[in-house]
């Protein structure tokens, strides 16, 4: 199963936000149920992320100017994204090395296309396997393929 598969639901994940953003105007849409923000660029393509652990930590130390910095001073530059052609296998694999529970989705350009979710790509796994079970336990019980 490649990672185009769960495009719908990482879609329905993604939340930009441009580089002049405002820790506060990220905060806000941490709050309003994004888990992981992908900063974009002026030609939309990826720049960084940004995770509530990213704001907690900033505004943990923050005083002064510091608390209305942008998000870029914080953000993790460079981040390990996917492209939809890769395995999903692959994806799990990737994230459990490198311990993220999110990892975003970008198309040939790195233009974000959506944020995967460790549940949801376990989900696919899972099921993945209890078809393929279905499908070899009725070879062996002659029952043959549907």
């Amino acid at each position: 199963m490649l990672v185009r598969n769960l495009l719908t639901h990482a879609r329905a994940r993604l939340c930009c936000l441009g580089m002049n953003a405002t820790l506060v105007q990220a905060a806000r849409l941490l709050d309003d149920g994004c888990n992981m923000l992908v900063v974009c660029d002026e030609c939309e393509r990826i720049a960084g992320v940004l995770t509530k652990t990213d704001i907690v930590r900033q505004t943990g130390r923050c005083s002064g100017a510091s608390c209305t910095a942008r998000v870029t001073e914080v953000m993790t530059r460079d981040p390990i994204a996917v492209e939809t052609t890769e395995p999903l296998q692959g994806v799990w694999n990737l994230m459990k090395v490198n311990g993220l529970k999110n990892i975003p989705m970008l198309d040939a350009e790195r233009k974000p296309l959506g944020v995967l979710n460790a549940s949801d790509i376990l989900q696919s796994l899972l099921q993945e396997v209890r078809q393929e079970e279905g499908l070899l336990y009725e070879y062996v019980m002659g029952i043959g393929y549907r």
